[in-house]
């Protein structure tokens, strides 16, 4: 469409078609229950990092930077899979680990725990490439002190990430800019997201390094769901409202 100066003039959403609304619509549903889903699956992961119900700054920081007066198996006894064992159990095993994790008590005290809460999953026979806690070697290599994920795992999910996401947000921001609203708030909700999801990203490494950029973490992964959401409820409410204006 080319406007009588010489201008193009972006086509709007009253410029689409029945179908392309409906396939913008379910796109844009389908994207925010996916973030639904995902900010769910962080916070029953992480919630119980610190011992704590209730996500919170520690909660991230133990993720990523861990928690060093403790081992990474006791920060998953008491956080990802607290619900996996009982309390008394648990304390057994803490006081285990505390003592030195030692391989005296592992065959009478500690594997009959494993084999009530554990060994389903976390064998080698069980096909799900879990760490194999059926041994001593293998469990003691998760009873060292917990420094947060590895570098390993932080450069695998950043590629996934930056990749995934990046893709996501330039197909909801192709959308959206068919909106009618003031350019800047426009432009700010399409850029925001990218920067949010750099700075979060980043911010994992920061956090790996010190526990005190964990509100990074926070503050950026707000920032895009914000972005996201906006894009999403504004774009959902224009494509069958918005009308052509009178010429």
């Amino acid at each position: 469409m080319v406007a009588p100066e010489g201008h193009i003039v972006p086509k709007r959403f009253y410029d689409r078609t029945i179908s392309e609304k409906l396939l913008y619509t379910c796109f844009l549903l389908l994207v925010g229950l996916g973030y639904l889903m995902a900010t769910s699956y962080l916070y029953v992961t992480h919630q119980m990092n610190d011992g704590k119900p209730g996500l919170s700054i520690s909660d991230v920081a133990d993720s990523y930077y861990g928690n060093r007066s403790g081992t990474r198996l006791e920060a998953a006894i008491r956080g990802s899979m607290a619900g996996n064992i009982s309390i008394e159990d648990r304390d057994l095993m803490v006081a285990w680990l505390k003592d030195g994790a030692g391989e005296d008590h592992f065959e009478h005290e500690i594997k009959p725990i494993l084999q009530k809460t554990c060994l389903n999953c976390h064998v080698q026979s069980s096909g799900m490439n879990l760490p194999d806690f059926s041994t001593y070697a293998g469990l003691h290599k998760f009873a060292e002190v917990d420094t947060g994920m590895s570098m390993a795992s932080l450069l695998k999910l950043s590629h996934i990430h930056l990749f995934g996401i990046s893709l996501l947000l330039f197909m909801l921001g192709g959308i959206f800019i068919q909106s009618e609203v003031n350019v800047i708030f426009k432009r700010f909700l399409v850029v925001s997201p990218m920067l949010a999801v750099f700075v979060d990203v980043a911010s994992w490494f920061m956090t790996k390094m010190d526990s005190n950029y964990a509100i990074i973490v926070i503050v950026a992964g707000g920032l895009l769901g914000m972005s996201m959401a906006l894009q999403i409820l504004i774009s959902l409410f224009q494509i069958w409202t918005l009308k052509r204006p009178l010429r």
